[in-house]
């Protein structure tokens, strides 16, 4: 039986169903029928900006699909004469005024600008080229962005993004008519704006106007180095979307065929920064259960999102006694690699190993120069790439990687249980610090390890809350995506009306999953999803689902860190933070 609010309009003579879709746009798509668009974006609100996405209505003419409802009855053509026509002129024009260098381009393959030319058969334009004289300067003064204003479509993805994720508006339109910008505000560069560095502006930009500064030159001489050991790490959530750049499905694990590629390309060990994240799991647990029993410095918030830590040193460094010193995973496991392996491997030296860690998250490339995460003056994470650039990577060796046969990550740091793999989904770090803590207080394992309250990473959960019982102490856990929903539960806190005791944010909308070092899935919302029950499924597979009963995390404690919380783990695994309000990011950082 259909549901009442079911109704039905006609596209391309095909009748479709639909209930609460929020445009005409997303109906047609769900008809089976492409329609191209630049600034739309479905988990940001509708623009109409780019006119792209116009359909043919029967009794109404041209409409924008994605700002247009839909309504009952609608008859629509999408590929009307006058249509293709009206697409292929805003081409043309966006063409003109672009600089169209594709093949030395960051986004040369994956730029939708450059795809929709293709698919219109633009081969000659008829408006003039902008003249040289007019091309601005290329900002890359950013550390994990660069910012080419010369590609860029005024679509206002970038914009949006940052204001409705991040509440942050770093990027906005100055000027008028031809002279309209999407710049920093006042005109200043990148790195001198509160930028958090999560790159959700570069993933939601169809072109080259926002692109991620690379590091895989960089890696390769490393590799390259015969005088060197390169070591290497990934997070949980790379391990779900790196096969969509090879054409698999998202949410398809394949932990198997990275661990083989990383030794085809010739690094010498891979180990996985999931092992770290149990690490984390077993520090922080015990720092809340500390916390907890003091009744000091409540909420906890979690410190495993580099963003959200930039957002509280220069936003609300009041509140910096609330975050756990834990250093987040990668940050623990590049230290104890350093530390720990000359002790096995012989001939590896704390100045011959080069730690590369893939990472689904930009801000990584900044924590890694966090001046506290320096050593006897060096850097302990030397490299990081974005899962993006590891594809590429991967793609110029040459090597054929849906055809891998998967391996298995060295010991002793490749181990890890369910919890650390959940960690790449927003709502996973406190699902995986409950299920330790409970551990910790009562020396009992929770009876259900999935904690449903605390999972989802559609637009609708970005704030979740759970409250549970550990031997009669209620502690009530609260989960936010977007740095949006963690202003909200700040003012929460300063108002004194927060009801919770942990709080875990990530500042990507889904959390790792979505970060903005992934394969693009910013036209498809549901990409993340399937990326988050890909974790989910491997945590619910694994025979270890607890950090605290990892072996490899508690054969590391044994004969090297005592317990969680000792001397020498507060010295490898622990850091602190400070004001940096009214510091620009060269001024805290270990970058030159």
């Amino acid at each position: 039986m259909n549901d009442v609010n079911t109704k039905k309009l006609t596209v391309n003579g095909k009748e479709v169903e639909f209930t609460n879709e929020p445009n005409l746009l997303e109906v047609i798509k769900k008809a089976g029928f492409s329609v191209p668009t630049f600034c739309y974006r479905p988990d940001l609100t509708q623009y109409g900006a780019c006119r792209m996405c116009v359909v043919e209505i029967e009794g109404r003419g041209i409409q924008s699909s994605c700002t247009m409802p839909p309504e009952a009855g609608l008859i629509v053509h999408t590929n009307t004469a006058r249509v293709r026509r009206i697409r292929k002129t805003v081409l043309e024009l966006l063409l003109a005024n672009h600089d169209r260098e594709c093949t030395t381009c960051e986004k040369s393959g994956s730029c939708e600008l450059q795809q929709y030319a293709e698919e219109y058969g633009i081969k000659n334009l008829k408006y003039a080229q902008k003249a040289e004289k007019d091309y601005l300067p290329i900002d890359d003064t950013n550390p994990v962005l660069i910012r080419d204003p010369n590609k860029c479509i005024l679509c206002g993805a970038c914009v949006r993004a940052c204001a409705e994720f991040q509440g942050h508006a770093v990027l906005g339109f100055a000027n008028r008519g031809s002279k309209t910008l999407v710049q920093p505000m006042a005109g200043k560069h990148l790195s001198d704006v509160d930028c958090v560095f999560c790159g959700q502006c570069q993933a939601v930009c169809p072109t080259g106007a926002l692109t991620i500064n690379s590091e895989v030159e960089k890696a390769w001489k490393m590799i390259n180095n015969p005088d060197k050991k390169v070591v290497v790490q990934m997070a949980p959530s790379v391990r779900v979307a790196l096969g969509e750049v090879f054409g698999l499905k998202p949410g398809e694990n394949v932990i198997g065929k990275i661990y083989a590629a990383l030794r085809e390309i010739g690094v010498d060990l891979v180990f996985d920064t999931n092992f770290s994240a149990d690490l984390t799991i077993m520090e922080e647990a015990n720092e809340f259960v500390q916390r907890l029993t003091k009744g000091e410095n409540l909420p906890l918030f979690t410190s495993c999102c580099p963003a959200w830590v930039r957002y509280l040193e220069t936003q609300h460094p009041d509140m910096l006694n609330h975050l756990s010193s834990c250093k987040s995973p990668q940050g623990m496991l590049s230290p104890v690699l350093k530390e720990l392996l000359p002790k096995t491997f012989p001939g590896y030296t704390k100045d011959n190993i080069v730690v590369l860690s893939i990472m689904p998250c930009t801000a990584k490339k900044v924590e890694a120069k966090r001046v506290e995460l320096m050593k006897d003056g060096k850097f302990e994470t030397d490299i990081v790439l974005t899962t993006k650039e590891f594809g590429r990577m991967i793609k110029s060796a040459g090597i054929d990687f849906a055809a891998l046969e998967p391996q298995k990550a060295d010991s002793p740091f490749g181990g890890y249980s369910g919890a650390g793999t959940i960690f790449g989904a927003s709502g996973g770090v406190a699902e995986a610090a409950v299920r330790t803590a409970y551990n910790m207080v009562t020396d009992e394992e929770l009876t259900s390890l999935d904690i449903k309250p605390m999972r989802g990473v559609d637009k609708n959960s970005r704030s979740k809350q759970a409250t549970l019982d550990i031997k009669g102490i209620p502690v009530t856990v609260r989960v936010v995506s977007t740095l949006k929903e963690a202003e909200k539960c700040i003012q929460e806190i300063k108002k004194g009306t927060a009801e919770f005791q942990i709080l875990e944010v990530m500042a990507c909308p889904g959390g790792c999953v979505n970060g903005g070092g992934q394969p693009t899935s910013c036209n498809d919302s549901s990409i993340k999803e399937e990326r988050a029950e890909g974790l989910y499924l491997e945590d619910a597979n694994l025979q270890v689902r607890c950090s605290h009963k990892n072996p490899d995390i508690q054969r590391l404690y044994k004969e090297h860190l005592d317990k969680p919380g000792s001397h020498l783990a507060h010295q490898l695994l622990h850091t602190t933070y400070s004001d940096k309000k009214k510091g620009s990011y060269k001024d805290f950082s270990g970058c030159v």
